[in-house]
């Protein structure tokens, strides 16, 4: 059996790939039964040559037909070597899990991360409570800085948006209570419905998506770059030295904030009794008095303080979860967010089922 020699040029670049290529493919139509590719005036290959001849001899050879390398220099061996195209072998495809074993690992995993929230949870709530007790732990100074980002930092878009809210409420129903001459209880409405709902619930939103972001991203940014493990190895338990200052001043901060928030959006109903229903201002804050109850005072205080709680375990809790450098830490904190908006409108519709149907506080 004859083998068919191919000679190679001196030089096997990238500029030589159309000459190649056309001399090679006659050995696909002919169909030798043997080829043999002699290397003996090649004194230039790069990596395109290199790559070139491997891949024609792979594709040869896939025709069966046998493809030999002959009087190859050290230099044309290392290059070939440096140069061999990456075989990826091919993953037999995955069998299916049944239905039955689909929803048994996801349970798994889904109980997994309760379980890690749970245990996470459980150790704030001991060093916040050891720390109530013991003033080392307490990190006053950084409480009070925390209490400034979180809270006072943040009266300007509160009171903004409270004043939009009351104005825009009070505006609404005005329409609608003006044609039956009750225009004075515009004043119950917006004090009612801020008190005890929406400013607790906006004000919760504005400091989820201000300070429960930056939480995030602070402990995040710590976790990636090891600065928590670093704190470990220094003795120190990251829970206490920097959880439990933000858990303190988040439970202060947003329930006066809520306060801030009512008073702000009922001056914002006031401006609409007075300009667009003619009320007296004495009468209008008189009725919002005689309106409010103890219940609605103490159901917005509540829920601002459990919304303080679900912000800081929610950006706690994703902040740890960071892995991946950058990238990971712009996850956890969009995912943060998202989640601690949820959780807090899921919490004020339970709490208002509650508080509804629980009758009358004091």
């Amino acid at each position: 059996m004859n083998a068919t020699i191919h000679k190679l040029p001196e030089r096997v670049t990238y500029q030589e790939i159309s000459q190649l290529e056309k001399a090679f493919r006659s050995f696909f139509t002919n169909h030798p039964s043997e080829l043999v590719i002699d290397f003996q005036d090649v004194h230039i290959m790069d990596s395109t040559g290199a790559v070139f001849i491997q891949t024609t001899a792979k594709r040869l050879r896939d025709e069966h037909i046998s493809v030999r390398f002959v009087n190859l220099s050290e230099t044309v061996v290392h290059t070939l070597k440096l140069f061999t195209p990456l075989q990826i072998a091919e993953q037999p495809p995955k069998s299916r899990d049944n239905l039955f074993a689909r929803i048994g690992e996801k349970t798994y995993v889904w109980l997994n991360y309760f379980a890690d929230a749970l245990f996470l949870f459980a150790n704030i709530f001991y060093w916040a409570l050891i720390a109530f007790f013991k003033k080392k732990l307490r990190r006053r100074s950084e409480v009070i800085n925390q209490g400034i980002q979180i809270g006072v930092n943040a009266l300007p878009i509160v009171a903004l948006i409270a004043f939009l809210i009351g104005f825009v409420l009070a505006l609404q129903s005005a329409a609608q209570l003006r044609q039956f001459g009750a225009n004075i209880y515009v004043a119950d409405l917006v004090a009612v419905a801020m008190v005890s709902e929406m400013a607790p619930l906006i004000t919760a939103i504005l400091v989820a998506g201000r300070s429960g972001s930056a939480i995030t991203a602070e402990i995040a940014t710590m976790k990636v770059s090891e600065e928590i493990d670093a704190l470990t190895v220094m003795g120190v338990d990251p829970l206490p030295y920097l959880i439990v200052p933000k858990l303190y001043a988040l439970i202060i901060a947003l329930p006066l904030l809520t306060v801030f928030a009512n008073v702000i959006g009922i001056i914002g109903g006031a401006v609409i009794g007075v300009t667009y229903l003619d009320l007296a201002p004495l009468p209008f804050f008189n009725e919002v008095i005689s309106a409010l109850r103890y219940k609605e005072i103490f159901t917005g205080i509540f829920k601002s303080f459990t919304f303080a709680l679900i912000i800081l375990l929610t950006a706690t809790y994703f902040g740890f979860k960071a892995k991946g450098g950058a990238e990971g830490v712009g996850k956890v904190t969009t995912g943060s967010v998202v989640a601690s908006i949820f959780f807090v409108i899921v919490a004020d519709s339970i709490l208002g089922l509650i508080f509804y149907f629980g009758g009358p506080v004091f």
